[in-house]
């Protein structure tokens, strides 16, 4: 029998639990705090760069002080035998994309809570100046409660040493759902985060990515190029206002999407809070309402961050849904379907009033103060 793996004289190597093209993921043990953790040990050859290693310890910092329900938890980094292992949180659950290809696709209704915890975790990230870089189905974990946690935060980025010949599988995401700004080599920023969520959303409720091709050179060339189909051609069930949001997110300007995560997530939190039956609604009617969703959100970053013990993990991602338990202000949605608001409007009308009957009066005290000579 094989003496045990120990990672720098603390972390006992104990299961294989899956494996990429840059590292291979293990559950272990913590023999210092005696926890069950996962460990990620990258591939050897892409330790061996001193640019590498200083990048991977700054992105491993970075990702380390990021705290959140919806992110995993980063415990530790370090370099053993020649390669670089960080360590995490260890979440029992199944990542989205083999819950995708067990079921083809999901259902709007399980998909929206998913994705919004999603938004949550990646939306802090990009508060603390974090970008991901690489959000894919395969990054993100589903315990059985339905908590989704995102892994993986900078990774992508400390790739971005490495030889330049393997940056287009690697650096800047996974072919299938990075931004078109990354397909083009360019810089990432919170809105390239935002179109890789609009990706897995699209292939959560379609059952299948927007674009899809037999190299990665074609696949670039799609992200950049090719306008994204309609969702709903996929499937007719998606509401066209869903439509628009997910057409929206993956715009080929950065500037046309939403700034970042939490905004995405704080407009599909409110179409959730809507009454009306969006599936049937025209798209003359669904613009509107996206407009008025987009333009009364009232909830800031600090809200968000608020997150009670114990929380159902959508209340955990969004407390403003859950009203009656988290002190934070409710988005402020008008009920009719025009958004009109006839409060303000009543208010104008009795100002408007008010100061036409203050006239007849103040043309009295002139008449008095300067009687006709």
């Amino acid at each position: 029998m094989s003496d045990p793996i120990i990672l720098g004289n603390r972390y006992q190597l104990e299961e294989h639990q899956a494996s990429g093209g840059m590292a291979t993921i293990y559950r272990a043990y913590d023999q210092m705090l005696e926890r069950t953790v996962a460990v990620k040990v990258l591939r050897q050859d892409l330790s061996v760069s001193p640019e590498f290693r200083e990048r991977f310890r700054q992105e491993a910092k970075a990702a380390a002080n990021l705290s959140h329900p919806n992110i995993v938890t980063v415990h530790d980094f370090g370099l053993d035998a020649g390669q670089l292992f960080i360590v995490m949180e260890y979440v029992p659950g199944t990542d989205l994309k083999t819950i995708l290809r067990q079921r083809g696709r999901i259902p709007i209704d399980e998909a929206i809570p998913l994705i919004l915890q999603a938004c949550a975790g990646i939306g802090h990230a990009h508060r603390a100046g974090v970008i991901h870089c690489d959000i894919k189905p395969q990054n993100m974990l589903v315990t059985s409660e339905q908590q989704l946690k995102v892994v993986d935060f900078g990774i992508a980025r400390a790739l971005a040493t490495i030889s330049p010949d393997e940056k287009m599988d690697v650096v800047w995401g996974s072919p299938l759902y990075f931004s078109p700004e990354q397909a083009a080599g360019g810089a990432p920023s919170p809105a390239s985060d935002v179109y890789s969520l609009g990706v897995v959303l699209f292939e959560m409720l379609t059952g299948r990515p927007p674009f899809s091709a037999h190299s990665v050179e074609e696949l670039a060339r799609m992200h950049r190029d090719v306008l994204p189909p309609s969702p709903r051609r996929i499937n007719p069930e998606i509401p066209s206002v869903m439509e628009q949001i997910i057409l929206k997110v993956l715009s080929k300007e950065p500037s046309a999407r939403y700034r970042s995560a939490d905004q995405m997530g704080l407009v599909l939190m409110n179409l959730m809070q809507q009454p009306t039956d969006l599936i049937g609604l025209p798209t003359s009617q669904s613009s509107m309402l996206l407009g008025n969703l987009a333009s009364n959100i009232n909830v800031t970053a600090e809200d968000i961050s608020k997150v009670g013990p114990g929380s159902h993990p959508i209340a955990a991602a969004f407390p403003s849904s859950f009203p009656a338990t988290n002190n934070v202000r409710k988005s402020t949605m008008p009920s009719n379907a025009v958004g009109i608001d006839w409060l303000t409007w009543i208010l104008v009308l009795i100002a408007l009033l008010a100061i036409g009957g203050l006239i007849p009066f103040w043309l009295w005290v002139y008449s008095v103060l300067n009687p006709p000579l």
